[in-house]
């Protein structure tokens, strides 16, 4: 017995509680509301504006052509399924579903004006651009922007965690957790700010970018102007040289962007994995949750590990995405047709990816035993400083130590010394006492700079 039609794509299944807001602007049914959108606005404009002797429509005529937008449902939906089914063309359908509008409010008269002009690809660049600009801005910024405010909070949290530092997977100079949180909160940030001064590009000049039909039914129209003025109107960034296609560049421009968050995210993923591996988190138990089928004591870093995989994905599409798009034979190919119904999958995978990783930060706490523990069983890191004071007190003429970084490297380098060996070793230092002073009270737990400080730079 063969299974009911299934979804394919987890997106669509075990995840799609998540990722559901994205469908409201990345689905079949986004782009088709959006190409609804355009038709309607050209007609509007047109009328408006007294084009080939029409007259601007009533208030409520333009109302009522808005709400096939405003109420655009299931109805809908099942409607244009229905007309492309005869077309075979979805951007027909579109047209069709329109004009039925325009005879039932008795606006037949106005009925050549719809797609008036039009190449497919006026209307779908439009509505790529404006499903890919509502789902950037109110879906897919404010999950990114909520992991960073989780960072922020723990930066700020932690800011004074010392924790002993890890440069190539060894003990090194001591930073505090805050400082390395806010490392990513700043990289996030900046990353943040490129995303929302992105630019939205729309083109709306025929079949190959020249004006040609528009030309001949009116030469003494400024088409470009027209245009122009058209796609602003629906705040989009006017690209005045194309093809029959808009060239994407924004894009792969903004994709690129997204991916670059995604991997800095990655990078947060694994090193807050790697902080719980060596307990400098713990993670707070979930009522009912398992973590292992055989090993009942595990809780597994399971959000974070499933971050990662999906921000792997997301660029993977997004990637795909930003190095297809920006290329297309000569004046027009529809290799873009089909690439461009996935930018809901790279979302997807992205803002799956986002709530793992909010929800992790939630679960987890800070160890300070683990970390003091850490600390102060690596003395010799206290090397580093103890070496860049004699340097500097051979440069002040209060010492005559010859080569103090290879007289440290022969004390600490693979040893293990504690407190007492150092003090020894310090006190026996010919160097100014008040240099002295300083580092026989310096812990590994106190060197840790302006770590604390610098998490302020985030404000």
């Amino acid at each position: 017995m063969t299974l009911p039609i299934q979804v394919l794509s987890p997106l669509d299944g075990r995840y799609q509680a998540v990722v559901s807001p994205l469908g409201e602007y990345l689905s079949e049914a986004g782009l088709n509301r959006a190409r609804v959108t355009v038709e309607v606005e050209w007609l509007i404009y047109l009328t408006n504006h007294s084009m080939f002797g029409t007259a601007p429509l009533s208030a409520e005529n333009v109302a009522a052509l808005r709400a096939l937008v405003t109420d655009f449902g299931q109805a809908e939906i099942d409607e244009l399924a229905r007309l492309e089914a005869t077309t075979r063309h979805d951007v027909k359908a579109v047209e069709y579903l329109v004009r039925a509008k325009l005879t039932e409010l008795g606006l037949d008269h106005i009925a050549e004006l719809t797609h008036f002009a039009c190449t497919s690809e006026d209307i779908n660049n439009l509505s790529y651009a404006l499903i890919v600009r509502d789902a950037t801005t109110n879906i897919w910024l404010p999950a990114y922007q909520a992991v960073i405010a989780r960072l922020r909070e723990l930066s700020l949290q932690y800011r004074d965690e010392a924790m002993l530092a890890k440069t190539h997977g060894q003990p090194a100079t001591p930073t505090t957790m805050g400082k390395e949180l806010a490392v990513f909160v700043y990289r996030l940030e900046r990353i943040q700010k490129q995303i929302e001064a992105s630019e939205f590009l729309g083109k709306f000049s025929g079949a190959t970018g020249t004006f040609s039909a528009h030309l001949a039914a009116e030469p003494d129209a400024n088409w470009p102007i027209i245009s122009e003025e058209f796609v602003t109107s629906l705040g989009l960034t006017w690209n005045p040289l194309t093809t029959q296609i808009e060239s994407h560049d924004w894009q792969a421009e903004l994709y690129t962007r997204i991916s670059h968050a995604n991997r800095v995210i990655h990078n947060l993923a694994t090193d807050i994995w790697t902080y719980i591996s060596m307990g400098y988190f713990r993670q707070i138990p979930q009522a009912g949750a398992t973590g292992s089928s055989t090993m009942p004591h595990k809780i597994n870093p399971i959000r974070f590990e499933n971050a990662e995989a999906n921000l792997e994905l997301s660029c993977a599409v997004l990637d795909s995405l930003s190095a297809t798009l920006v290329t297309s034979r000569l004046q027009r190919d529809l290799t873009d047709s089909t690439t461009q119904r996935n930018v809901g999958v790279g979302y997807g995978h992205s803002m799956l990816a986002l709530d793992n990783i909010r929800r992790g930060l939630s679960e987890i706490d800070l160890d300070s035993v683990a970390l003091a523990h850490d600390l102060d069983t690596n003395w010799e890191i206290l090397g580093e400083a103890i070496q860049t004071v004699i340097r500097a007190e051979v440069a002040a003429g209060r010492s005559t130590i010859s080569d103090p970084y290879a007289l440290l490297k022969e004390l600490t380098r693979g040893k293990r010394i504690g407190r007492e060996d150092l003090i020894a070793f310090v006190s026996g230092l010919e160097i100014g006492e008040e240099a002295k002073a300083r580092l026989l009270v310096l812990t590994p737990a106190g060197y840790v700079g302006l770590a604390s400080n610098l998490v302020d730079y985030l404000n």
